[in-house]
C-alpha cells in the first residue's frame, strides 16, 4: 500500500490541563516530525467557538507550520466558505504561496451546520448489504444532524461570524469565483476585471472536500477538482460521496480523471490494548461536539472512564467510535487498506488524537513504518 499516499489532517487539539499555546506548538511539531515520515500532506481544520480545539484560522496555522517545514504539502481541510468571501480566501493563500511557493492546498468546504445527506445526492453505486460495503468495510446507519443544526451555540456562531444582515454566497457560485480570481479571468456581472496580488497565478492546488455525494461533490466533479471525502465525519455516507464525485467529474486543465482522498480517525500503538486505553477519550470528545456542546479539551483516559454514559450518549457516538480505526500498526494499516479498496482512494488522510502529545507523534510514526513495508 505504499503506493497509496498517507497524509494527516489536524483540528489543533487542546488537551485537558492545557492551553491553546501548547496545541499549537504541538501541532508545528507534529507536523515537522510527519516531514521527516514522508506523510504527504498536512492540513488543518477549521473549527470555531470550541474550548478545545484551537484551529480558527488555517491560513495563520500554516504561514506558522510552512516556517517550521520545508517539503510536506501544507493545506486547509477545509477553509469554511459560508462564512467567507472568495476575494478574502484568494488574499489568504496567494500571500501564504507569495511566500512559500508550490506548497499549499486550497481544500474549501461548505460551513458548519449544513448535514451530511441534507439534498438531493447522486444515486451510489456501491451495494452497501447488512451495514458493510462489498469487501466487509462498516458503513454504519446514516447519524441525523438535525440536533446540531436546531443549536443555539451553531446559531451564535453564524451570528459572530457573518457581518449583520449579511446572506451566504451560493458555494458553488462561489468555488468559480476562487477559481476565476486564481486563474485572473473574473469579471463583474458589469464586465469590470478584478486582480487580485498575491492571489491571481498562484501555485495552490484547489480540493473540495465533502461529506455526501450532493452539492460539493457535484461542484469538485463538474469543474474537474480534487475531492476529499470524510469517513470520520460521515461514515455512513462516505461510499455515496465519493460515488457521486466520480459520477460528475467533467476532466478539467488540472486534472484529467477523479482524484479521491479519504480521512480516517486513527490511533495505533505498539499493541492493541495500548492503542484501545490512549483512543478512551474518543467518544466523550466525540459526544460532546454531537451535543452541540462544542467540543470538550481532549480527555485523559481517567476522565472519560468517569463520564457516565445513558443510552442517548452511546447512540450519539456509536458509528464515530466503531468506524475509528484503534490498535496496532498491523491492524489499522488493514483497516486503511480495507477503507482504500472500497472507496478506491488515491490518498487517505490520517487524523489522529491523544490526550498526550508524544503518544500522538508514535502513532503517526508507527503508522508510516507499517505503511511502507506493504
Amino acid at each position: 500500500m505504499s503506493d497509496i499516499p498517507l497524509g494527516v489532517l489536524d483540528l489543533v487539539p487542546i488537551s485537558s490541563g492545557s492551553t491553546a499555546a501548547d496545541a499549537l506548538r504541538n501541532s508545528v511539531d507534529l507536523a515537522r516530525r510527519t516531514e521527516q515520515l514522508g506523510y504527504a500532506r498536512y492540513w488543518f481544520a477549521e473549527h470555531h467557538l470550541n474550548l478545545g480545539v484551537a484551529g480558527t484560522s488555517p491560513a495563520v496555522v500554516l504561514a506558522l507550520t510552512a516556517a517550521a517545514t520545508s517539503t510536506i504539502r501544507l493545506g486547509s481541510g477545509a477553509v469554511q466558505l459560508g462564512h467567507r468571501t472568495a476575494l478574502s480566501t484568494v488574499e489568504e493563500f496567494g500571500l501564504l504561496d507569495a511566500v512559500h511557493p508550490g506548497r499549499f492546498d486550497l481544500g474549501l468546504g461548505r460551513s458548519g451546520g449544513r448535514p451530511p445527506g441534507g439534498e438531493t445526492a447522486a444515486p451510489t453505486t456501491t451495494p452497501v448489504v447488512d451495514g458493510r460495503a462489498p469487501n466487509g468495510l462498516l458503513i454504519p446507519p446514516r447519524f441525523s444532524f438535525e440536533r446540531l443544526l436546531g443549536s443555539p451555540r451553531v446559531a451564535l456562531q453564524r451570528k459572530l461570524l457573518l457581518l449583520p444582515g449579511a446572506e451566504s454566497q451560493d458555494y458553488t457560485e462561489q468555488i468559480d469565483d476562487v477559481l476565476a480570481l486564481l486563474a485572473g479571468t473574473y469579471r463583474s456581472p458589469e464586465g469590470a476585471a478584478a486582480h487580485v496580488v498575491p492571489g491571481e497565478g498562484a501555485e495552490v492546488e484547489v480540493w473540495i472536500l465533502g461529506s455526501s455525494g450532493g452539492q460539493s461533490a457535484r461542484t469538485a466533479g463538474a469543474r474537474g477538482l480534487r475531492f476529499a471525502a470524510n469517513y470520520h465525519v460521515s461514515p455512513a455516507t462516505v461510499l455515496e460521496a465519493v460515488d457521486g464525485y466520480r459520477s460528475f467529474f467533467e476532466p478539467s486543465e488540472t486534472l484529467d480523471k477523479p482524484y479521491v482522498s479519504v480521512s480516517a480517525d486513527v490511533v495505533v500503538a505498539e499493541d492493541d490494548a495500548t492503542a484501545r486505553e490512549l483512543a478512551t477519550g474518543y467518544g466523550l470528545w466525540v459526544r460532546s461536539i454531537r451535543t452541540a456542546e462544542g467540543a470538550i479539551p481532549f480527555p485523559t483516559p481517567d476522565e472519560a472512564r468517569a463520564h457516565v454514559w445513558s443510552v442517548e450518549d452511546r447512540a450519539l457516538v456509536q458509528d464515530r467510535l466503531d468506524t475509528q480505526f484503534v490498535g496496532s500498526p498491523r491492524r489499522v494499516a488493514d483497516q486503511l487498506a480495507q477503507l482504500q479498496e472500497a472507496t478506491g482512494a488515491d490518498e487517505l488522510l490520517i487524523t489522529t488524537i491523544t490526550h498526550d502529545h508524544a503518544d500522538r507523534v508514535r502513532s503517526y510514526e508507527l503508522l508510516a513504518e507499517e505503511w511502507r513495508r506493504r
